[in-house]
């Protein structure tokens, strides 16, 4: 049966090699399923609704890719557009976290439609590698600040906005001790990743906790909820079980209820939001993102795995990039924000995955982890911050493909990059990028290379700076 669907021999492996080349892409990618619900419930959906979300949609993008694609690549919400979701389309633009998703769901659409008419190579093409890898190393940055903030180690400060955390006696065994473990996590998770132990993400966030129990069982860090300080021990009752049920129940669909569609900060609501700027900017950045986050990691572990053909060209990639449409939209119906291929789909490869084997198991044991979803929701913000901070480290390796030589195309990816933790807004990041670099090319000998979507781009950025 797996030979007929998976042609396993074709691609030299078999089925012990596949599963186990599974379990090790879940191991390193099942810390989304604690992260994603401690990100998205900042902007008021229901932590346990989100984690089942996140579990479902994985599910379902890691078994098309297995079906329409063949390969081994495993999908889930990615990090830095979960973050965009809550903390710039949410929290800082005043959407209903019912309208983002509604985003989500329009950009999946428009990303399938693209698959299908092969529109997404002009496009690829079109944005220079300058602004490709800035974008990346901005996203790196800001999901890092997000950590820092989440874990308490950074702090708002009258005077200089942002501080360090005050380790006075006041709180030291509050949020001062969540710093403290978050930073005893970064080393853990540091450390095993340096000896490539399998997993090392996950079992950074578990020693945290682990770490966190202790210190609360011989009181260095003491429950206080007034102050969000909650009880670290998981809860394992059936009741707990049946509240993130219900709160999936709360979130699934919920996309589609327009009197849900509010802006606090335009006043806009309903169908009215649909014909904004601002909403064109924002479906743009989740399918920039979300675009060239697909291409990079399916060319990037293809590579790996030595399944590019002569021409570098990824055979059946239509086929992937379909999968990953789909589950962006259908992941918004459940509640979620974009599902993408993950780049931790590689740690299956180096153990021998090659066939979608390799992605049907991990996505049965994503489907699985929904029974032990108490687990994952015990899991505190301070113990899935070291996990951020490193996610954040790999995304600003790709700085090294900026050429700095070149200040035509160096300066607009460093402007890229700033913008994006200083504005607290990936698509922020992304307008003065295409802005400066666009307005810079124009006016130097490099103006040929200046496509016409970077005028268009150009254009309905300043535009949206002029009218809003």
């Amino acid at each position: 049966m797996f030979e007929k669907w998976f042609h396993l021999k074709e691609h030299n492996t078999d089925v012990k090699t596949e599963v186990l080349a599974g379990v090790t892409t879940f191991l390193a990618m099942a810390y989304i399923l604690a992260v994603n619900p401690n990100i998205l419930s900042a902007c008021g959906m229901n932590r346990g609704g989100v984690l089942i979300a996140t579990a479902l949609a994985s599910f379902v993008g890691t078994a098309l890719m297995a079906i329409l694609a063949n390969y081994p690549f495993v999908l889930a919400p990615g990090m830095g557009l979960n973050a965009y979701f809550a903390f710039t389309v949410c929290l800082t633009m005043g959407y209903s976290w019912q309208f983002a998703l509604v985003a989500v769901f329009l950009e999946g659409i428009i990303f399938l439609l693209l698959s299908l008419l092969n529109v997404r190579e002009a496009i690829f093409n079109a944005i220079p590698l300058a602004l490709k890898s800035a974008v990346g190393v901005g996203i790196g940055l800001f999901i890092a600040f997000i950590a820092l903030q989440n874990a308490h180690i950074v702090v708002d400060s009258p005077a200089t906005l942002i501080t360090i955390q005050n380790f006075s006696i006041n709180n030291i065994h509050t949020h001062g001790m969540c710093a403290i473990l978050a930073m005893i996590g970064v080393v853990i998770t540091a450390a095993l990743m340096q000896r490539n132990i399998r997993g090392s993400i996950l079992i950074g966030i578990l020693a945290t906790w682990i770490l966190g129990m202790i210190a609360q069982a011989i009181g260095l860090y003491q429950v206080n909820p007034d102050v969000g300080c909650f009880s670290l021990y998981p809860n394992f009752s059936i009741s707990a079980f049946l509240h993130a049920i219900e709160g999936f129940g709360n979130i699934c669909g919920a996309l589609f209820k327009p009197s849900s569609w509010t802006c606090k900060t335009s006043g806009l609501e309903g169908f009215d939001l649909l014909g904004s700027i601002n909403f064109v900017v924002i479906m743009f950045a989740f399918l920039f993102v979300d675009l060239f986050d697909t291409l990079g990691t399916l060319i990037g572990v293809a590579t790996k795995a030595d399944m590019l053909d002569e021409n570098g060209r990824l055979p059946r990639i239509k086929g992937a990039l379909l999968a990953d449409s789909v589950a962006t939209s259908v992941g918004a119906i459940f509640g979620t924000s974009t599902t993408t291929t993950f780049v931790e789909s590689a740690t299956g490869v180096a153990e021998g995955g090659r066939t979608g084997l390799t992605a049907w198991t991990a996505g049965l044991l994503f489907m699985l982890s929904i029974l032990f979803a108490p687990l994952f929701l015990a899991v505190p913000a301070f113990a899935t911050a070291p996990a951020l901070i490193i996610v954040g480290f790999y995304m600003m390796t790709t700085i090294t493909r900026v050429d700095f030589n070149n200040l035509y195309d160096a300066i607009p990816a460093y402007i890229t990059i700033i913008a994006m933790p200083f504005s607290y807004s990936i698509s922020e990041g992304i307008c003065f990028g295409v802005i400066s670099w666009t307005i810079l090319n124009l006016f130097s000998k490099n103006r040929k290379k200046v496509s016409w979507l970077m005028y268009v781009l150009t254009v309905l950025f300043i535009l949206k700076y002029a009218f809003l």
